[in-house]
């Protein structure tokens, strides 16, 4: 019999681009944004430079993933927050016109590790019913079982409970030991350790005893379920035909070791991320991930996404020579279509004031031009730095919102010294002196009741020693009141006033806060905005004039029927974007921080936000900083602008020094 050859088309076989789609792949994706979406058959690492549609091509990948034809819930999708999965997978939907996309198995890597570990908690010793501490809940425990520490052990100085929750989180998250981070960040604590030590194996003892696990433990326990079982790790794996991880250069250490165990046997993971804007490692994200990923899949694919959507070109050409200078970075020139615009400005204020007085009036002139205020922002490097700006705007009646901090009086070291000055002021004010009586040891409320009681009253006595005993007035309560009475009958300036009172508060601000060096930095800045003025009252009513009703998360979910710009530190604000961006204290000390210089990393986390800070400009970026200034921490005067400046070549930007009609 004569047979008859047919003949296999090319185009059909193995072309899976081929089929039918109902989402236009290629007309809406960039050649880059296509590549990621398309390549499925490897390990994949996207390098998604600062506003170059991350998201978008997520969203697309999910899509196309779908589209495939392949189960929905075979493809897992780990982000950092549930907001962020349900917004891409509702997006997909969208495209698609179909709900299936929203079946994909979407979520964070701790709810990723609660689901699978109630199927498996018993084989590392857990109940599946087990109970999941959040970390106040955590804080808690901590407390209950550091009240059993022996009398002797609990009249030292030790840590709260917060800060030990702290240290044993940055311990797991960093593979850290507990000493080394005594030694880094807590040394008062160091002559503890051992204490500590047996605390955090107490703790962890308590959780397992009575079936707890919190944040950390989530994560951790997952590692070791994928690590030390190959059965289990394989029965979790064959669930996923395609895994995906946002904002990969912001996992720690746990979840990088997570990631890989899920990913090899199949070799079927998709990463993406930008080590340029690795800014977290004060959260234990590990900067290293991202570029270890390659090691851990050596047949991966490196795919850039460089064509950015946000900024002008003349700003990309700033920011680009900023990150160019990291000693470790992947190589990536961003551009933009978007050619308009004017160059970055760099701005040499007298001062501080100065520099705030600018901000102001550059803000008021672009609303004359049309900007509107929700499209500006002044981001900083730390919250303490805005104070000064607060005021200012505040005169000028510029409405705005704050981000990433509080505003200066919200702040409770600065409220304490308010308190002070506003009773060295004013005798009679009772909030002030309830609010420092409770500063000082041997006095509650019921003590501070019968102490105001007498200071208050119609007559306030200048001398209490004659009411010992009918008040049964503690020491530091009659301290405080002889150096009020004494402080209130000197002429001072301002500044010299608040230095007083830092002498006297700065030995109980240490008892009270165990960060205390931190707040250091605000009362520092706090005096500095005091030296401009001759009379205290002027000074607490400047304060006063928008007293604080509202938290700031407060009055950032709510929906802005009135104009305002945002005040943001640059780590709340990584993601967001603007029109007009003002980056203040571009000074060296102050950004990079005095600290960071001595330790390479943090000097190198440190330029990566300040590219964070300008990449989130889309015309306008304003970079500025105020000169001889005098850091009364370290005693040194910072002169000149920040180092990370010196790798921008000045045909790059305008130079602007202020000036005075």
């Amino acid at each position: 019999m004569e047979s008859k050859k047919y003949t296999i088309r090319k185009d059909v076989v193995g072309e899976p681009q081929r089929r039918v789609f109902k989402i236009n792949y290629e007309g809406d994706l960039n050649p880059d944004q296509l590549e990621a979406v398309r390549t499925i058959d490897c390990p994949v690492l996207v390098i998604a430079g600062a506003g170059t549609g991350k998201t978008k091509t997520l969203t697309y990948r999910v899509a196309y993933l779908v589209e495939l034809g392949g189960n929905p819930q075979a493809i897992l999708l780990l982000t950092f927050t549930r907001k962020a999965a349900a917004e891409m997978l509702k997006r997909a939907a969208a495209l698609l016109k179909s709900t299936s996309a929203e079946q994909v198995a979407g979520g964070t890597f701790h709810s990723f590790a609660n689901l699978t570990l109630r199927r498996y908690a018993k084989l590392l010793g857990y109940g599946e019913q087990f109970t999941i501490l959040d970390d106040s809940d955590a804080a808690d425990v901590v407390n209950l079982l550091r009240t059993r520490l022996k009398p002797e052990k609990r009249a030292q100085r030790f840590p709260k409970k917060e800060t030990l929750v702290d240290i044993f989180s940055r311990s797991e998250n960093t593979y850290t030991r507990i000493e080394e981070i005594l030694f880094k960040e807590y040394p008062r604590f160091i002559e503890q350790s051992e204490d500590i030590l047996m605390l955090k194996t107490q703790f962890d003892d308590y959780k397992r005893r009575y079936n707890l696990m919190d944040y950390d433990d989530l994560l951790k326990n997952l590692r070791l379920l994928l690590e030390q079982n190959e059965s289990v790790r394989k029965s979790v794996t064959n669930k996923y035909s395609y895994i995906m991880v946002d904002e990969f250069q912001d996992t720690n250490k746990v979840q990088g070791e997570i990631v890989r165990l899920l990913g090899i046997d199949k070799q079927n993971v998709m990463v993406v991320g930008d080590d340029a804007q690795s800014i977290y490692a004060f959260r234990g994200a590990n900067f290293k991930n991202i570029f270890d990923f390659p090691t851990y899949f050596p047949n991966c694919k490196t795919i850039k996404l460089t064509e950015n959507y946000r900024s002008t070109q003349g700003i990309l050409n700033f920011t680009n020579k900023v990150i160019d200078a990291a000693k470790e970075k992947y190589e990536k020139e961003l551009y933009s279509r978007k050619n308009a615009g004017g160059k970055p400005v760099v701005v040499t204020a007298e001062n501080e004031n100065v520099q705030s007085k600018f901000v102001v009036q550059r803000i008021l002139e672009l609303r004359e031009e049309g900007k509107v205020l929700n499209d500006i922002a002044v981001l900083f490097r730390s919250s303490y730095l805005s104070f000064d700006l607060e005021i200012e705007l505040t005169r000028a009646n510029i409405p705005y919102v704050k981000f990433g901090g509080m505003k200066l009086i919200e702040a409770a070291h600065i409220k304490d010294v308010i308190a002070f000055l506003r009773v060295i002021e004013n005798p009679l004010d009772a909030v002030g002196w309830h609010r420092i009586l409770l500063l000082h040891p041997g006095v509650g409320p019921g003590i501070a009741e019968r102490v105001l009681g007498s200071i208050t009253g119609p007559t306030p006595p200048a001398d209490t020693s004659s009411q010992d005993d009918r008040l049964k007035i503690p020491p530091s309560a009659r301290e405080l009141i002889e150096f009020v009475n004494e402080q209130n009958k000197k002429k001072v300036s301002p500044v010299e006033e608040i230095e007083s009172v830092l002498r006297y508060y700065e030995p109980l601000m240490r008892d009270k806060y165990e960060d205390h060096q931190k707040r250091e930095k605000d009362l520092g800045m706090f005096t500095s905005i005091a030296e401009r003025y001759r009379s205290m009252q002027n000074f607490l009513a400047d304060l006063a004039l928008e007293p604080p009703t509202e938290s700031v998360v407060d009055l950032g979910d709510k929906d802005q029927k009135e104009e305002q710009i945002t005040l943001s530190t640059i780590h709340s604000a990584k993601g967001l974007e603007w029109n007009s961006v003002f980056l203040i204290w571009a000074l060296d000390g102050k950004f990079p921080t005095m600290y960071a210089t001595d330790d390479d990393d943090e000097l190198e986390e440190e330029r990566r936000l300040m590219y964070v800070a300008c990449t989130r400009a889309k015309e306008n970026l304003y970079v500025t900083y105020p000169m001889n200034v005098y850091d009364r921490e370290t005693g040194r005067i910072c002169t000149k602008a920040s180092r990370f400046l010196d790798a921008v070549p000045p045909d790059l930007f305008e130079k602007w020094n202020l000036d005075f009609e």
